[in-house]
């Protein structure tokens, strides 16, 4: 609320208007009265349709209504006049949309239409900016209240084929257009300049400084030779002419805006060509009179003025006054704190001062970066302009004077081509050829020496702000187990962060967190809510598959059965068969296996979900006591052998491959989970056990779980059946088919992911624009950038898109439209994302030929269409 009554004061103040918000002087009704203010802006905003995007426009609406409504709670009677006041508009239904909204549309909308007729005359048509820019005066108030229909506001040119004269539109019913307020464009190469005139200005000053320099010694000590610096002083004079060549086209590029322009500004343009006109008569005079010997049109200036005294002084008196504007807006520069207030103030001395520098506009004023950004920039450009001054001195412009000398001296005596200058002593055009070049290359290097400086600059600032710091899929990997704990740390609002402030927040986010077990569990939920959005989003756009998104979501909570911290697949993917492979080559040198696997850390976390997941679907499978009762011996002694670490040294690691082959097949019946493959399970059961007992267990380990089953006996069955024959274990004993549950299922699936992928999950995912996004968002949580407020300190804000009658959407019969060379846009975008649509026709089930005919997704089609080829769909 503060905002807005600041933003309208702001505009009364610049306008001179008294505001039109009276406040009670009773403190209980004053709330009460900023909140109907209020209301009454959200009515008008509401209302606006297209107004909303020239919003001087809406405080003008807004001016007039909250002075109506002061009226009608002081009993319609003027504050200021004591008159009554009455509604302008009133009593109709919809009136405000109807006589004020409306008319105003009607402008932009027939000044649209001009548009399209007059694309190439900017001066002939009108945009949102141009009519918003007209209540950027006082003149606005012309308009009235009720708005007056006879205004210059809403006449617009009644013609379809303009009729010209003298180079301006005349007809009978465009007399009173209103036409530009301030901008108009001019087409022409000298934008070149104009647009860029200090830099030329400057470029051309000290080129001819340093020829003068390196024409009388070649060092620049020599400058403070008075001789010297006498010749570098006339190129005030140079400069001199080129102000007066931008001053006439400021004129020449705002003609066309001259009828709507203010006197003052039009005051401003006139005074500007006259100043810098006499400037280039001032600037010559004086520098005449420093030369006791001047030779040519020196000598002439003297002649006619009278042969006086040698006086430099009166030359660098000129100088000084001609610099002063320029020193004066170099200290404004400086101190932009002055400068913002001398901007934002309506004093008359001080309007008339900055009136000078500038036209006085609405928007923009005072709006200047801080001392210390002004700082870092000035000395950016001063670093970058004198390399680059330092090197054409000493490369380009100093080994081209000798040279250039030595072909003065030599005579012309008899020309063997055209005589390009007749009249010549001396061979000038092989001069002009000799520098031509390095002019050339003296105004372009400014741009590779900009290059060079914002890469470096760039460079060393990435590195201290942490940009760029995750670029690859491979860095991505290496920095996941850090995600949580940073993202924690700079995206979690928290009193915490408050008290340390940023930089001893920053220090510690990648630590992880020295809290208990649970509010580490709450920090990694935390992240998998935000990471799997993300990848979900993926998923909806079609940028990534079905198996993609399996791979890269991250369990929401731990897994209270495991008792470990699942990482998303695609970290953990083609560990384990790696492993397996380590593991039955390693002929039990435990020491090299366990430093290759400390290499990687996510080997470790695959080996530890696998193993607990298996023991988790065995224990719930199994239900019998006997088969319970050997499960448990078992698993108690590999158990033991990993608290011990001598699992390689003492258990056959050569068969676990097999074992992994029968379990993989066990999961894939599990996924079935079909009554018919109860035997292949108990199979499958079966065969493991034997793997388990046969291959991998040594007979010590085999006696112990013998002993446990049979009381301590297990010399008494020696030389009996296998332990997975005797009373064929498992045939009653195994529950099949599973009730399934979300949990069951996506625990049968992971296990069988991290089993079964190997090479292709270190691509994943494969879209170059899910790898961006997905870089691009881990990178950013280790910037140094400020802590996120909470969600109640945050402002908030909305985006509006225009557009007037653009295609938002791809109809139906647009995407099976062929152009002349029999090609579609549907097919077009196939070939173009080909990936992406694999990925629809996936998400939709269907095969390309049933997604083109079936109606029931002709919707998703023209969206996925139009997603990637309209830009204000995705807008």
């Amino acid at each position: 609320m503060k905002k807005l009554f600041k933003s309208y004061k702001m505009w009364c103040k610049y306008l001179g208007r008294k505001s039109s918000l009276w406040l009670p002087t009773i403190q209980q009704e004053v709330q009460q009265r900023k909140l109907l203010y209020m209301g009454l802006y959200l009515l008008v905003w509401g209302e606006a349709a297209n107004l909303r995007f020239m919003p001087e426009c809406l405080c003008y609406i807004y001016h007039h209504m909250a002075f109506e409504l002061y009226g009608m709670l002081a009993g319609n009677v003027s504050p200021m006049t004591g008159e009554n006041v009455k509604p302008a508009y009133g009593g109709d239904e919809e009136a405000f949309l109807m006589k004020v909204v409306t008319p105003i549309y009607k402008v932009i909308e027939e000044e649209a239409h001009r548009s399209k007729t007059m694309k190439s005359k900017h001066s002939h048509w009108r945009n949102y900016d141009d009519l918003n820019e007209y209540f950027w005066k006082v003149d606005c108030f012309r308009l009235g209240w009720p708005m007056r229909a006879d205004a210059d506001f809403f006449k617009t040119p009644k013609f379809a084929y303009p009729n010209r004269l003298n180079g301006e539109e005349r007809s009978a019913g465009s007399v009173h257009w209103m036409g530009k307020i301030n901008f108009v464009e001019i087409r022409s190469f000298w934008h070149i300049f104009r647009s860029f005139d200090r830099m030329w200005i400057f470029l051309i000053l000290s080129l001819q400084a340093m020829i003068i320099i390196a024409w009388n010694g070649g060092t620049p000590s020599d400058i403070f030779d008075a001789g010297v610096f006498k010749q570098v002083l006339s190129i005030f004079i140079t400069a001199a002419v080129l102000k007066l060549g931008q001053a006439t086209l400021d004129i020449v590029f705002g003609w066309k805006a001259r009828r709507s322009m203010s006197f003052a500004r039009k005051l401003r343009y006139v005074l500007k060509l006259v100043s810098a006109a006499a400037w280039v008569v001032i600037l010559p005079v004086t520098y005449a009179y420093t030369w006791s010997n001047p030779s040519g049109l020196s000598r002439i200036i003297k002649s006619w003025l009278g042969n006086g005294q040698n006086q430099p002084s009166l030359y660098i008196l000129a100088v000084v006054i001609y610099l002063a504007p320029n020193i004066l807006a170099a200290v404004l520069f400086l101190f932009p704190c002055i400068r913002r207030i001398l901007e934002s103030s309506n004093v008359k001395v001080i309007t008339f001062m900055m009136w000078w520098s500038q036209p006085r506009l609405f928007v923009g004023r005072g709006m200047h970066e801080g001392p210390f950004s002004l700082f870092k920039y000035t000395m950016f450009w001063v670093l970058l302009l004198a390399m680059k001054l330092i090197v054409s001195f000493y490369i380009e412009i100093k080994p081209l004077v000798q040279p250039t000398k030595d072909i003065m001296r030599e005579p012309i005596r008899n020309f063997q081509w055209h005589e390009f200058f007749p009249n010549a002593s001396n061979n000038i055009g092989v001069v002009i050829a000799l520098w031509a070049p390095i002019i050339l290359v003296y105004f372009m290097d400014t741009q590779i020496w900009y290059a060079v400086f914002s890469t470096l600059i760039g460079g060393i600032y990435g590195a201290c702000r942490r940009l760029g710091e995750i670029r690859t899929l491979g860095m991505l990997r290496s920095r996941f187990e850090s995600l949580p704990w940073a993202f924690n740390k700079l995206l979690i609002p928290s009193d915490q962060h408050k008290r340390k402030g940023f930089r001893a927040a920053f220090s510690t986010k990648l630590a992880k967190p020295s809290g208990n077990e649970q509010e580490r569990e709450k920090i990694a939920a935390r992240f998998a809510q935000m990471w799997n959005l993300i990848i979900t989003s993926f998923r909806e756009e079609d940028l990534i598959d079905n198996r993609e998104m399996d791979l890269l979501l991250v369990p929401y909570c731990k897994d209270r059965e495991l008792d470990i911290f699942q990482w998303p697949p695609f970290l953990l993917a083609s560990k384990i068969p790696i492993a397996l492979d380590m593991a039955a080559d390693s002929g039990g040198n435990y020491r090299d296996l366990n430093k290759r696997m400390k290499s990687d850390p996510y080997f470790s976390y695959a080996i530890r979900e696998c193993y607990a997941s298996f023991k988790n679907i065995i224990n719930t499978l199994v239900f019998g006591q006997r088969e319970k009762v050997v499960m448990q011996e078992i698993f108690e002694v590999v158990d033991k052998h990993i608290a011990e670490e001598t699992l390689i040294r003492d258990l056959n690691m050569r068969s676990l491959p097999a074992l992994s082959k029968k379990l993989i097949e066990l999961l894939e019946l599990l996924q079935k989970n079909k009554v018919e493959d109860l035997g292949q399970v108990v199979i499958l059961f079966q065969d493991m056990l034997e793997v388990v007992t046969k291959d991998i267990m040594e007979e010590q380990e085999l006696s112990s779980v013998l002993d446990s089953i049979h009381g301590g006996n297990a010399k008494k069955h020696e030389g009996m059946t296998p332990l997975d024959q005797q009373d064929q274990l498992f045939t009653k004993a195994i529950k099949f088919p599973v009730e399934a549950s979300n949990a069951w299922t996506e625990k049968i699936k992971r296990l069988h992911l991290l089993l079964t992928v190997k090479e292709s999950a270190m691509d994943v995912p494969t879209n170059l624009d899910a790898r961006r996004r997905i870089s691009f968002f881990a990178n950013s949580l280790f910037m140094d950038m400020p802590n996120a407020p909470k969600v109640r300190n945050m402002l908030p804000f909305s985006v509006l898109t225009p557009y007037y009658k653009e295609d938002v959407l791809f109809s139906s019969d647009n995407l099976e439209e062929a152009n002349e060379d029999g090609i579609t846009i549907l097919f077009y975008l196939q070939k173009i994302y080909p990936d992406e649509w694999k990925n629809f026709l996936e998400r939709v089930n269907r095969s390309e030929e049933e997604a083109r005919d079936d109606d029931t997704i002709e919707d998703e089609l023209r969206l996925w269409a139009s997603y990637r080829g309209q830009t204000l769909t995705r807008t």
